[in-house]
């Protein structure tokens, strides 16, 4: 298996990707705040999920790189929330957006809890 057949990854990477569209439309001024960083976070779930499944022969540093994972998924909700209350998003959005990350911290702490179930030796 690839780490892009994770549920968690594709989850993870669609939501990263939603953010980067909307995040467009935010105002110049936040290019290099807000908008920077909620992409910057968003991107990171993914790439830290993709981490930890290269790193499954070594338990310690697959649970490493998915608390790091689930870390950036709760800024990334930190954001929304900036991003709702700044007006930049509607509320409709943001609890898409919100479910959606929601979502992807369960499947991280899933894999956190079974590391077995994806080829890590305890």
């Amino acid at each position: 298996m690839k780490f892009q057949d994770l549920l968690a990854y594709q989850k993870s990477f669609s939501l990263a990707m939603k953010i980067f569209e909307i995040t467009k439309r935010f105002p110049k001024e936040e290019m290099y705040s807000l908008t920077d960083q909620i992409r910057r976070s968003s991107r990171s779930v993914s790439a830290n999920i993709s981490e930890s499944y290269r790193k499954r022969v070594y338990p310690k540093n697959f649970h490493s790189k998915l608390t790091d994972s689930d870390a950036e998924n709760s800024e990334t909700q930190v954001w929304l929330e900036f991003s709702l209350k700044c007006n930049y998003i509607n509320e409709s959005v943001y609890d898409e957006l919100l479910n959606e990350s929601n979502e992807v911290g369960k499947l991280i702490n899933y894999m956190i809890l079974n590391p077995q179930k994806f080829g890590v030796s305890l």
